[in-house]
């Protein structure tokens, strides 16, 4: 009955101290962490990784225990700019406690996050109202890099370090926003409105040296048309007044003329096209319509 007893009072030691080593004096530290040791509450030593007696009888006892790895604190602080405009920082802390300053990150901060979140507070919000708006996303890296040093001279007294230090995000208010975009996206549509308007006047002006060719062209066509047909009728005159003694040029041009009115009218009326066409018909208007044409073709003569 007494070693039954002994046993459960045992038993609910071991409970209540939740090791079995520290009831037996015996305290394990893990990896990347290490323990305070104190005796009668007062500092000891700092125990490293591995299996350390502590012998709670003489007053030792494990204090609490310290972890060395790399810890990230994100932290929002509102501020604004030197332009009035309220934005959100994000920043992203990243530390850890030195080894060789144990006793002064346990000792001497409460609370670590909270510490350093104060810190972060009062850089950002002494920093970024020296910057517009545009300049603070253009200077993030600076930022941080200010941030990092003020905490790095402030955090080493307390047994920490900086490892890095990162502007994650601004954000400014949801209607900034919209009024960014909308100055961006009117900024585009005048470039493209600009740079539309310069292709439609280079369109312009080839067409304008499109068509100025063309009717260059054009008139050389003509000039040298009515240059053939005068030779034509030349020759015309030449060839019939050698082959006909006795007749005269402007009886053989009234005779071309005429020839060239018959197949016009003829043209006429084998086009598929043509609608009803009134000429004056008769020997009168013969007379009148080559009179016209050869006033036409000498005027074209002396003109070229």
């Amino acid at each position: 009955m007494f070693c039954l007893m002994f046993c459960l009072h045992f038993f609910l030691l071991i409970q209540k101290t939740k090791t079995m080593g520290q009831v037996l004096g015996c305290v394990q530290v893990d990896q990347s962490t290490v323990a305070i040791k104190e005796t009668f509450g007062k500092f000891d030593d700092v125990l490293q990784p591995g299996c350390h007696c502590l012998p709670w009888c003489l007053g030792s006892q494990v204090a609490g225990h310290l972890s060395l790895r790399v810890q990230q604190l994100d932290v929002r602080c509102e501020t604004k700019t030197k332009d009035n405009v309220f934005v959100t920082v994000v920043a992203s802390i990243q530390y850890r406690a030195l080894a060789d300053s144990a006793q002064d990150a346990f000792y001497k901060l409460s609370n670590t996050r909270n510490q350093i979140q104060a810190y972060v507070f009062d850089v950002i919000r002494a920093s970024v109202p020296k910057l517009d708006l545009d300049s603070s996303f253009e200077q993030k890296n600076d930022i941080a890099k200010t941030v990092e040093s003020e905490l790095e001279k402030a955090m080493s007294h307390y047994g920490y370090e900086i490892v890095q230090t990162l502007i994650v995000d601004i954000e400014p208010d949801v209607h900034v926003k919209k009024a960014m975009n909308e100055i961006n996206a009117a900024s585009r549509m005048r470039e493209a409105a600009s740079e539309k308007a310069e292709a439609e006047k280079i369109l312009q002006i080839k067409r304008a040296e499109g068509e100025a060719e063309s009717k260059y062209l054009s008139g050389l066509g003509i000039a040298r048309q009515r240059q053939a047909i005068v030779d034509g009728l030349r020759n015309s005159v030449l060839a019939f007044s050698e082959s006909v003694p006795g007749t005269s040029s402007k009886d053989v041009m009234d005779m071309v003329l005429v020839t060239q009115y018959f197949d016009t009218l003829k043209d006429i009326g084998a086009s598929s096209k043509s609608n009803a066409v009134f000429i004056p018909h008769g020997p009168g208007a013969v007379k009148d319509i080559a009179s016209q044409i050869r006033d036409g073709l000498l005027q074209g003569k002396a003109a070229e």
